[in-house]
């Protein structure tokens, strides 16, 4: 089949491979970009396993949670540039929005948009918006979590909104939630998923054809390189694999914070130990601003790509 530029640049921008090697990956896997990924990968050529896309736009992710802890929530919203972005009008914006997702049960943005403000829809207040500030405006997405039963939803915000963090964790006594230690913690532990970018919070939320894709991978990569299909079972697929964890799942990450490299479980047990009760998280929404949105790309990229015949 065709392969397209376009096909070509995703799949670039996801792994930081070259463009004729992007091509033929995509060549060879009939065009679907994450088996492309795959053979990057079990060739070696793919420098990452994965990449957010360049930010398209700027904005903010910004929070809101309740005064009693028990509910919260994290949203984007994305603006043409930074300097808008830090106006007073465009964070009065954000305020009035995630107070609006705090007080709807809106499914998603696009519901969001159909909700009202003192008898005006949400997608009516944006466009006012558009207009004042002189810049797109779009509200993208959100999370909300409310818990039930003990607990708290807490919020880590990172360079000013470059990165919003929303948790949910789980105790057995809401007495530790107003003690310094517990918000310590919870800050720490927002920090943790802002900075490792987690997939699942432990190894075993990891869907069986997760590790059954990257056990494959593993295989094909070290066989490929001449190594042993015993050693390969035995030893580099185990050992792999427990490398996968620690990278994507953050019990098993390093603590950010740790000096002798312990894990963020033993963070979690040694806190609830000194707080006299359990703690667990639950879930948690890490947003960074921007990713994923596609930017325009610059003429060199685009001559590079035209003599490469693409």
């Amino acid at each position: 089949m065709a392969i397209t530029a376009q096909q070509v640049k995703e799949l670039r921008e996801l792994t930081d491979c070259g463009i004729m090697d992007c091509k033929k990956a995509l060549t060879e896997c009939d065009g679907d970009i994450e088996k492309a990924k795959d053979w990057l990968r079990e060739k070696g050529m793919a420098k990452a396993e994965k990449k957010s896309g360049r930010a398209a736009a700027e904005g903010v992710v910004a929070s809101n949670i309740d005064a009693d802890g028990k509910k919260g929530c994290i949203v984007e919203v994305n603006i043409e540039t930074d300097f808008a972005a830090k106006t007073e009008k465009f964070v009065k914006f954000v305020n009035t929005i995630s107070a609006q997702v705090m007080s709807q049960d809106a499914a998603d943005a696009e519901a969001l948009l159909k909700t009202t403000i003192d008898g005006k829809d949400v997608d009516t207040f944006r466009k006012e918006a558009i207009a004042d500030i002189g810049e797109n405006i779009s509200i993208r997405r959100f999370a909300k979590y409310e818990v039930n039963g003990c607990g708290a939803v807490t919020s880590y915000i990172h360079a000013g909104g470059r990165v919003g963090v929303l948790v949910e964790i789980v105790t057995d006594n809401d007495d530790v939630l107003a003690k310094d230690e517990f918000k310590q913690f919870a800050k720490d532990i927002g920090m943790q998923i802002a900075a490792s970018n987690p997939t699942w919070v432990a190894k075993e939320d990891v869907p069986a054809d997760a590790i059954e894709r990257e056990t494959e991978i593993i295989k094909n990569k070290a066989l490929a390189e001449g190594k042993p299909e015993k050693i390969v079972e035995e030893r580099i697929v185990p050992g792999q694999i427990k490398n996968f964890y620690s990278i994507n799942c953050l019990l098993q990450q390093e603590f950010v914070k740790s000096e002798n490299g312990a894990s963020v479980e033993s963070y979690i047990a040694d806190t609830a130990k000194a707080l006299g009760c359990d703690i667990s998280i639950a879930r948690f929404t890490r947003f960074g601003m921007g990713e994923g949105l596609e930017k325009k790309e610059d003429d060199f990229a685009a001559e590079v790509m035209k003599q490469a015949g693409l």
